[in-house]
C-alpha cells in the first residue's frame, strides 16, 4: 500500500526532527558560551536535564538564536504529523472501513498538531498576564493529552486488525508501543498532580528539577512511539 510506504517514510522524520532541534538547542544553551552566542541570562551550566531537569525546554528554545531552530523545526513537525494521522486513517479504513477508531485517531492526532503550531508561535512571547500564561500551559497540556490519545486510539486500531496487516508488520514492535502509550498514559496520570503543584517545593522534593526532568523523558517517549513505527512497517 502506498499509505503504508508513507507512514514509514514519515514517521522516522517526525522523531529526527522534533529530536535534533531540542537537543541543538539544548546543547547551544549548555555548551557554547565562549562564542557568545546566547544571552549571560539563559545560559545553563546543567549538563544533562534528562537526568537532572536543570533547565526546560521551553528555556533553551525561546530566544535569539535557538528559536530560529525550535520554531520552523516544530512547524514542520506539526506538518508531517498531519500527514502521518492522515494516512494511517487511510491505512485503517483499508483494512476495516467500519473501524471506531479510525476517526478519533484522526481528531485527535490533527488536534495535537495544531496545538504543537499554537505553542510554538507563543512560545518567547513575553507578556505579563496571568491569563495568557494560563493559555501557553493550556495549550501545552491539550498538545501532550491529544498526542497520547491518538497514539493510543492507533495502537488499539492496529491491534483490532492485526490478523489483517500481520504480513505487514512486525507483531513484536507492535507490542512495544503497546507497552510505550500505556507507560505515557500511566505517567501522565500520575504527573498531572504533580505538575499542577503551586511552587517548586513539596515535602522537601524540588519539583523545578523534577517538572523538567520529567518534561524532557517525556518528550523522548512521545517522539519514540513514531521511531516505532518505522520499524514496525516492514519495507515490503
Amino acid at each position: 500500500m502506498e499509505q503504508i510506504s508513507k507512514v514509514k517514510s514519515i514517521s522516522i522524520w517526525v522523531f529526527i526532527v522534533p529530536f535534533i532541534a531540542v537537543n541543538t538547542c539544548l546543547i547551544l544553551t549548555t555548551q557554547f558560551h565562549d562564542f557568545n552566542l546566547i544571552p549571560h541570562q539563559y545560559r545553563v551550566s546543567y549538563p544533562f536535564p534528562y537526568i537532572d531537569g536543570g533547565v526546560s525546554i521551553s528555556r533553551t528554545a525561546r530566544y535569539f538564536p535557538t528559536y530560529l531552530i525550535f520554531k520552523p523545526a516544530m512547524f514542520f513537525t506539526a506538518y508531517l504529523l498531519i500527514i502521518y494521522w492522515l494516512n494511517n486513517r487511510k491505512i485503517i479504513n483499508h483494512f476495516d472501513n467500519t473501524n471506531k477508531y479510525k476517526n478519533k485517531i484522526l481528531y485527535f492526532g490533527i488536534a495535537s498538531a495544531i496545538a504543537l503550531v499554537l505553542h510554538s508561535i507563543f512560545l518567547g512571547i513575553k507578556f505579563d498576564n496571568d491569563l495568557y500564561k494560563l493559555f501557553r500551559r493550556i495549550i501545552m497540556f491539550v498538545f501532550i493529552i491529544f498526542e497520547v490519545v491518538a497514539q493510543t486510539y492507533l495502537v488499539l486500531a492496529l491491534y483490532s486488525i492485526k490478523e489483517k496487516i500481520f504480513t505487514y508488520i512486525n507483531e513484536t514492535i507492535l507490542k512495544l508501543k503497546l507497552i510505550l502509550v500505556s507507560i505515557l498514559v500511566i505517567v501522565a496520570v500520575i504527573s498531572i498532580p504533580i505538575i499542577s503543584l503551586p511552587g517548586d517545593n513539596f515535602l522537601g522534593i524540588n519539583l523545578k528539577f523534577l517538572k523538567h526532568a520529567l518534561e524532557w523523558d517525556y518528550f523522548l517517549g512521545v517522539i519514540t512511539f513514531y521511531l516505532l513505527t518505522f520499524l514496525m512497517w516492514k519495507k515490503n
